[in-house]
Formats: structure tokens, C-alpha cells, sequence
């Protein structure tokens, strides 16, 4: 990963203006956003972090049990108003954008190219200027944006956006980087009890949150029941 100045310098920015830190809601992760609530409420277009919000870190495709959640954001927004913002895939070090590509093949939906790694002031430029351009433009405040709590970065990024919805999800599909991953999420933490005691803005917005599916059973059977069966249709 290459070294991410806009990156190292958010958490200043967050001290200097400490409700930015402040998401709207926090869920576990996706499958908990009631997408067509967002779309009804006026919500027209969505940000997405890649690692640990879609994807295992590093890797181009949708965690699997994501897939229904997913499908209902896309058909929601359209596939054209939802961009995945990530500091590899789309960036000047995504070579020949080969990443990005794939990213998008997999997941469906654009992949940003842009420069300047999150938040840099050049990245929220191209969001803006990606939204503004669609064929119904989508302004800042349509927008929802879903992405890491735990990373000062894409807080930052948020917070410069200006209007959008913020979206956390706070589960982690695999560790990564857990050190820097601490510090940061200490950091944030720190920053959100000194603006708020540590509440969150999610008056109005519980609407948009909804339970976990359970998790299918598992099948059980004893090997005697399995022979069993084996036998019975021989």
C-alpha cells in the first residue's frame, strides 16, 4: 500500500472539527441497511468503501453472504449511481486500472479512478464531479456514503463530501493492518466522546436499519441416520 499523506494527516482534521466523526448510523454491515427505505426517504446514489464493507481485504469479489443485501442496494439506486471508492482499485497505482475493472466486473457497479487516495481533496472532486455528470445528477445531499469506522480516512472523506448520509459498518470480515486499524479506531472513538459523549446523530434514521438474517441451520444428522438413508434407496 503505498503512503497515504491525505490519509496520515485526517485525523488533525478530525480533531479540528470533531462532528465530523459522528456517523448517522452504524450497523454490523450491509445486510442491516434497508436500502429501498434510503431510496424512499430521497436517497438517490451511494459511496461505498471496498475492503471490509464488500469484499475481504485484497480481494476483487463480494463476501458471499452479502450477495442478497447487495442485490437490493443495486436495484435501489440503479447500478450507475453507486461508486466504489478504494485506495487500490482505481488509483494511479492500479496499473492499467486492471483492479478497477475487475472490482467492478464482480461487484456490478463503477469503480472511481482518481489520483489522490482518500480523503484527499482531489478524490472528493471526482466523486462529485462522477455524480454531478450521470444523466440525472446527484447532488451531495441525495448521496449516502458506507464505509469504515474505524478508518480516520474514510471519516474524513465523508465529512468533506459535505451532505451525504454516513454509514458505518463496524463488523470486520478479516483482520487486517489490526494495528494501525487500533489506533485509528481509538482515535475516532476518542474524538466522538469529546464531541458528543459518544452518541451518534441516529435521530430519524433508525428506519433505515433493520435485524441481521438469522443464520441458516446447520444440518445435523448422526453417521447411523446417514447409513441409514444410504441404504434405504439401494
Amino acid at each position: 500500500m503505498p503512503l497515504n499523506i491525505p490519509g496520515i494527516l485526517a485525523p488533525f482534521h478530525l480533531l479540528k472539527n470533531p462532528r465530523l466523526v459522528i456517523p448517522h448510523v452504524i450497523v454490523k454491515d450491509i445486510r442491516q441497511i434497508d436500502f429501498l427505505a434510503l431510496r424512499n426517504a430521497g436517497y438517490r446514489g451511494a459511496v461505498f468503501d471496498k475492503d471490509n464493507c464488500l469484499t475481504i481485504p485484497y480481494k476483487d469479489t463480494l463476501v458471499p453472504q452479502l450477495e442478497d443485501a447487495w442485490r437490493e442496494c443495486r436495484e435501489a439506486f440503479g447500478e450507475d449511481n453507486i461508486i466504489i471508492v478504494s485506495n487500490s482499485a482505481g488509483t494511479k497505482f492500479d496499473a492499467g486500472g486492471i483492479q478497477a475493472e475487475s472490482v467492478s466486473f464482480h461487484l456490478s457497479v463503477p469503480v472511481l479512478r482518481h489520483d489522490t487516495l482518500k480523503p484527499g481533496y482531489s478524490c472528493i472532486a471526482s466523486i462529485r464531479t462522477y455524480f454531478s455528470s450521470l444523466r440525472v445528477p446527484i447532488p451531495d445531499d441525495e448521496l449516502v456514503v458506507v464505509g469504515d469506522p474505524s478508518s480516520a480516512s474514510d471519516a474524513s472523506a465523508r465529512a468533506r463530501i459535505g451532505g451525504p448520509l454516513a454509514i458505518w459498518t463496524d463488523g470486520v470480515w478479516q483482520k487486517e493492518s489490526m494495528v494501525m486499524r487500533w489506533a485509528e479506531k481509538r482515535l475516532v472513538d476518542l474524538v466522538r466522546k469529546w464531541a458528543r459523549h459518544g452518541e451518534t446523530s441516529s435521530v430519524g434514521t433508525n428506519i433505515f436499519v433493520r435485524e441481521l438474517p438469522l443464520p441458516e441451520p446447520r444440518k445435523t444428522g448422526s453417521a447411523l441416520t446417514k447409513m441409514l438413508n444410504v441404504m434405504k434407496w439401494r
